[in-house]
């Protein structure tokens, strides 16, 4: 993040906090459709084409930390075993024999030692997915061992960050991220560590409950007694970016506030004066909020597990802690993020019931909302606007905004 960017945004922010009404020349956004957010056929079409086919936060490489250590992950609906290779790089591979289709593990998280071994007919392969052994060799007719691998999966890393991609074909991560590839180096990913992670489920779509993250109108209603009490929601400025991502900064209500609750943790050596003095927080997209800090910040997931259903999922990130062992704070830290959460969260399953209704006919959004806008618009061009029923698409209005 550069000096020409970071006061760019203070420019912003000064705008935003002195206008009278939205820019002149910005668009009246007609309203986002309901049906997006029940049709089922709509619904299968997000699915394919954005959970399938994008850059999905996965884990962190301490949670892999040794060869043959895997998670399994399931958040698209597809197993996918994510492992720590002898050579000591991370793959992915579909969690699914080459043979009938039997698992090659059953445990969220483990140790396969030296390699996997299908438990249905003793199939093995090695942490590379390489297909090994087998029994009754001999009974297979033309059998190409070099053909019988496990399928791998897009496996990419960003510092300690793994993301994965079901789809072959997707751009590099880093070119996929962009800017935000660029502007996270501040926080060392090569020595960041692997806090925390929980999450819980919502009775909700997945959108319903990502809006509320993409813009800060709600603060002075769900967060009285929480962030709006430091945070200038009138101050707020954005920055779109292409591939959907984009930035949201709010200005604290008090220059030089710190939040007490980090105050002499470990910080990032490296961090530019943005984060430090303003509240930064980026969406990756499709579904990835990470509010930065100084001391360390959250990967907020939000995902899919049906029409009317999602599972919120948070990762803790902190700067590299050396032979001490995290800060005695953390625990304070993430229990006081939760109660946030928890206002975030209060209204949704009503949400979900009212958008399945008669009265919801679609989304009014206004300036301050233009990332949600912004948000829909990325995911008609990746569908494909021809594939859309006329009455579910989204008129593109942002292209003049957004940024490489």
């Amino acid at each position: 993040m550069d000096q020409a960017f970071i006061d760019r945004v203070y420019d912003g922010i000064a705008y935003e906090q002195s206008r009278k009404g939205p820019p002149e020349d910005f668009p009246a956004l007609p309203p986002i459709p309901g049906g997006r957010y029940t049709d089922p056929e709509f619904l299968r079409l997000e699915h394919e084409s954005l959970w399938k086919k994008s850059w999905l936060y996965a884990c962190h490489v301490d949670q892999v930390p040794e060869p043959g250590r895997f998670l399994l992950w399931k958040n698209t609906g597809s197993p996918i075993i994510i492992v720590r290779g002898a050579d000591q790089a991370v793959r992915a591979f579909y969690n699914t024999c080459r043979h009938r289709g039997g698992p090659l593990v059953k445990q969220d998280s483990g140790d396969t030692g030296g390699g996997f071994t299908c438990g249905y007919h003793g199939w093995a392969y090695d942490l590379e997915g390489k297909l090994k052994g087998m029994r009754d060799r001999r009974d297979f007719v033309d059998l190409d061992f070099d053909c019988l691998g496990l399928v791998p999966v897009r496996c990419e890393r960003l510092g300690n960050w793994v993301f994965i991609n079901e789809d072959p074909e997707a751009a590099p991560l880093t070119d996929s991220l962009g800017p935000i590839a660029r502007q996270m180096q501040q926080f060392d990913l090569e020595t960041i560590r692997h806090v925390d992670t929980h999450g819980f489920e919502v009775a909700c779509n997945v959108k319903v409950l990502l809006d509320a993250f993409l813009e800060v109108y709600h603060l002075k209603s769900i967060h009285q007694d929480t962030v709006d009490r430091f945070l200038d929601h009138r101050g707020t400025t954005i920055v779109l970016w292409r591939n959907g991502h984009s930035l949201m900064v709010t200005p604290n209500r008090r220059p030089g506030w710190v939040d007490p609750g980090t105050r002499g943790m470990i910080e990032f050596p490296h961090v530019t004066e943005l984060p430090v003095k303003t509240n930064v927080s980026y969406n990756v997209y499709p579904n990835l909020i990470t509010p930065v800090a100084p001391t360390g910040m959250p990967f907020i997931n939000f995902w899919p597990i049906s029409e009317r259903s999602m599972y919120v999922e948070c990762h803790w990130f902190s700067p590299d802690w050396g032979e001490n062992g995290r800060h005695e704070l953390w625990d304070t830290r993430i229990n006081n993020f939760d109660r946030i959460l928890e206002e975030d969260t209060q209204f949704a399953p009503q949400i979900q019931q009212s958008v399945e209704s008669p009265g919801f006919r679609g989304i009014k959004l206004n300036y301050q909302e233009r990332r949600i806008y912004h948000w829909h618009e990325e995911l008609d061009r990746r569908i494909g606007p021809e594939r859309i029923p006329d009455h579910l698409r989204v008129a593109p209005r942002l292209d003049g905004l957004v940024e490489d």
